[in-house]
């Protein structure tokens, strides 16, 4: 599905804000004090955590955040509201208490393996002096956000006075608060627009084993109706998510390597909330935030996903139209960036491809088995009349190049003006530089630029020019 990429919702997110904080090091030996490990310390991160990380995935996806909390008056909050500021986030409906512990969780790594964690916080709920200070700074600004999202983790700022509060602010300026729930019962958050409960997380709120499509159903109906939901809404894993309004609906997940689950939570909440605000419907929000979440599995730790990541992953699932794979120049350096840093091996051929035939096909099949995935760099209307005459091409370069995009084989289409692709191998600087078998012996424009040059012989008796001839009854 299509997301604008030039559009920025304006999203509140309310929640239990923290910090992840890591300790990275090694293990050589046993401490003589205890039976215990010592681990040598070389260097520390810290990241936004808790609603922190649903702020950081509607920050990457472009929407302008605002964020209300409740810190402690400690250097943690302090940090924290740093680290905020530092990715522009609107931090003026945080409320600092004094005596309350900012959430910061530090975690002690060992040669990759987690050894230790140790928190330091405040899970008390907070005061409704508090509470009624979050809601009455909201009045005034409430109908300039696009949806609220409430991110619960169980720390005390989401009490039922302050969800409630905002539930029933939002509702009366039709602002749609979506909510990532927590514990077991949900009547805090009732009268919201939706919940994202996960499987098990449904199980203990509603009592409702889910084992079947039938028991499946009768949970989704049983949070829609205790909770007055518009749209009830569980979260199923590798199943994908599953949502209720007038009838059930599942859409299944899309992850083509599952590397790890952390904070896939927050990116679905995240992306739905993000989707919803650009005017799509529940069921195309659903199938965008499966598509993030398909991404974000494939990454190592809490991680965020791009609007150009989820219609590059849309892309290679060959759920997308062929205008997906077309790029510019501007937009092909930027997914070969990411490419790279993902460990991708870039193939890249080029090519007039006026008159699509088997021999094309078979020529782009073998390149792509060069790496993972295959660019190719198409040559302009004017490029191929200097190349092959006035009378060519039979085909513009819009069809060309959406009948290429259309192949299985090929991953990206560039088209260029020159007549040669010299500029375009030399930004992208293919690992592997693709030609013909007749360009044996023969010097190769960019392949400076390649990591190796491969040559793959055409399909005898099969070209444009013969094509047209053939045509032409000659």
């Amino acid at each position: 599905m299509k997301i604008l990429k030039n559009f920025s919702p304006n999203i509140l997110v309310i929640g239990d804000l923290m910090i992840d904080h890591y300790l990275w090091g090694s293990c050589e030996r046993i401490s003589p004090e205890a039976p215990v490990q010592v681990v040598d310390i070389a260097k520390e991160t810290t990241v936004l955590g808790g609603a922190g990380n649903v702020i950081n995935n509607l920050r990457v996806l472009g929407a302008k955040v605002s964020v209300g909390s409740v810190i402690g008056d400690d250097d943690n909050g302090v940090e924290l509201v740093k680290m905020l500021k530092n990715i522009g986030v609107d931090t003026n409906n945080i409320i600092t208490l004094q005596g309350r512990k900012t959430s910061k969780k530090s975690r002690v790594i060992a040669s990759s393996q987690q050894v230790l964690r140790y928190d330091k916080e405040s899970k008390e709920d907070i005061s409704k002096t508090a509470s009624d200070e979050i809601i009455n700074s909201l009045k005034e600004t409430v109908s300039d956000y696009d949806a609220v999202v409430l991110s619960d983790y169980g720390k005390g700022v989401l009490s039922q006075d302050l969800c409630q509060g905002i539930i029933k602010l939002c509702n009366k300026e039709g602002v749609k608060v979506l909510v990532d729930p927590k514990g077991s019962d949900y009547s805090k958050y009732r009268g919201a627009y939706l919940l994202t409960p996960n499987k098990k997380e449904a199980v203990l709120s509603t009592g409702i084993e889910i084992k079947d499509k039938k028991s499946l159903q009768e949970a989704l109906l049983k949070l829609k109706e205790d909770c007055c939901l518009s749209i009830s809404m569980i979260t199923l894993s590798e199943d994908g998510i599953a949502i209720y309004d007038n009838d059930m609906r599942k859409f299944p997940t899309v992850a083509k390597e599952v590397y790890d689950v952390t904070g896939a939570g927050d990116t679905v909440i995240a992306s739905i909330a993000f989707a919803l605000s650009a005017g799509k419907s529940i069921d195309e929000a659903a199938a965008f935030a499966n598509l993030a979440a398909g991404v974000v599995v494939g990454k190592i730790g809490s991680a965020t996903v791009s609007i150009d990541e989820i219609e590059e992953y849309e892309a290679s699932l060959h759920k997308s139209t062929s205008d997906a794979h077309i790029k510019s120049f501007e937009d092909i350096n930027a997914i070969v960036e990411r490419y790279r840093q993902n460990g991708k091996k870039i193939v890249f051929t080029n090519g007039c491809f006026d008159i699509l035939h088997v021999g094309h096909v078979k020529y782009l099949q073998e390149a792509k088995s060069f790496g993972d995935a295959l660019i190719v760099g198409l040559n302009s209307d004017a490029s191929v009349k200097r190349l092959k005459g006035e009378s060519r091409p039979i085909n513009i370069a819009q069809d060309r190049a959406y009948l290429l995009a259309a192949l299985e084989a090929v991953d990206f289409v560039v088209p260029f003006e020159d007549d040669t692709p010299y500029e375009l191998i030399k930004m992208i600087k293919p690992d592997t530089l693709v030609k013909g078998g007749d360009y044996e012996g023969k010097d190769v424009v960019g392949t400076e630029f390649a990591g190796e040059l491969k040559l793959v012989d055409f399909v005898d008796g099969k070209s444009t020019t013969m094509t047209i001839k053939k045509i032409q009854g000659e």
